[in-house]
């Protein structure tokens, strides 16, 4: 196990009527700028409690619209809102992308000089305006953790940020705001869980039994509730333990002391940029081609999480490989979550294309031992094909 240093500020309120508690977490004096994204939070009553939250708050302002995969020229906008408010607080009411969002608005405000740069050439961020978030889509884990992704539209470039100065000051997760989530988006938040889990697991590295159990804990829990939240998305229970499992899978924890690969995200980024697609469904079709090209350098977790997941244990290596890619990607079509290029209208002429994107944002040396070039990232897309 690496060295680490680990500290997460994010206070977590969990559970149904935990919305009350932003009452006690934001200055009484502070003014508030109120974000969120399509208006769904109007619909099932999120707002509402929000606002209910905040009656004796001195001032309140909303901004919304931001999208999935939060564009930079909408994020701006909430820019120059929240200067001419003398915003002093931001509250995300969303998914990971209302929240990532947010954490750009914090730290653009105060910013000195172009807020671009932030992401593109990844300036310092030296402070931020205060945020806290009310959670009402489980998957990214944004809500207690310092990383941020925004899309620029008119560049296609889909850039992330990490700094402390974002860390969210307070995360309320209320099962409760998931019920009325569209049965995709709830599929979308299990596969993205699922794969940041993943991100950090299937990796080699030395003995970390404590992160290797914690992390297949996670995989477990995910594979067996997941399919519920589909056939019962009024179960609270179910939504409760997912919604848990998505923070817990990006809060920092089971990543420490170990290598990391994140190759699916950054090649995940550039489908996305280009054609759209939500995250998740860039997730399900790289995933499994990055585990089957990869496959004799990460062989020995490979066969263990064959083995632990999915109780694969007859056949010789190579079988028991296959068989476990296999199963994960079944497990994301059961998810109803498709997994490969051709099933979202991409054609294999489109992978050099993504292959230049790659190169022009410099992610030429991906995964763990930073030997994903561009022709192993096209191998794996054309696998993906």
């Amino acid at each position: 196990m690496k060295n680490f240093s680990f500290q997460n500020p994010t206070r977590i309120h969990f559970g149904k009527g935990m919305i009350a508690r932003i009452a006690d977490e934001i200055p009484k004096e502070a003014k508030i700028l109120i974000t969120y994204g399509g208006g769904s939070i109007k619909k099932n009553g999120t707002l509402l409690q929000v606002k209910e939250a905040l009656k004796d708050h001195a001032s309140t302002t909303e901004f919304g619209g931001i999208e999935s995969n939060p564009s930079y020229e909408t994020l701006m906008e909430a820019v120059v809102l929240a200067k001419e408010e003398n915003i002093e607080y931001l509250l995300a009411v969303g998914g990971g992308s209302v929240i990532d969002g947010t954490k750009f608005i914090a730290a653009a405000i105060p910013f000195e000089g172009d807020p671009w740069t932030i992401l593109s050439e990844n300036a310092t961020v030296h402070k931020a305006i205060p945020a806290g978030n009310v959670l009402t889509l489980p998957a990214t884990g944004s809500e207690s953790n310092s990383g941020s992704v925004i899309t620029r539209r008119a560049t296609n470039d889909k850039l992330a940020f990490l700094s402390p100065e974002v860390f969210p000051r307070f995360t309320v997760l209320d099962p409760e705001t998931t019920y009325s989530l569209p049965q995709s988006q709830s599929a979308n938040g299990v596969v993205d869980a699922f794969v940041h889990v993943m991100e950090q697991y299937l990796t080699t590295r030395e003995n970390a039994p404590i992160q290797d159990r914690y992390a297949e804990g996670l995989l477990l829990t995910l594979i067996e509730q997941g399919p519920i939240v589909l056939k019962q998305p009024d179960n609270y229970e179910t939504r409760a333990t997912i919604m848990w499992a998505a923070n817990q899978a990006l809060n920092g924890l089971i990543g420490l002391g170990v290598p990391h690969d994140w190759s699916t995200h950054m090649i995940g980024h550039e489908i996305t940029a280009l054609f759209g697609l939500d995250h998740a469904q860039t997730l399900a079709v790289v995933l499994p081609s990055v585990m089957h090209v990869m496959r004799e350098e990460k062989a020995s977790k490979l066969l263990q999480y064959g083995e632990r997941i999915w109780g694969i244990k007859e056949g010789d290596d190579q079988e028991r490989m296959d068989a476990a890619i296999h199963k994960t990607r079944d497990f994301f079509e059961r998810m109803g979550v498709k997994t490969r290029l051709s099933d979202y209208g991409i054609e294999e002429s489109a992978i050099a294309d993504l292959v230049d994107q790659l190169k022009r944002h410099k992610m030429t040396t991906l995964g763990e031992n930073q030997n994903i070039t561009p022709e192993v990232a096209t191998q794996i897309l054309r696998h993906a094909a």
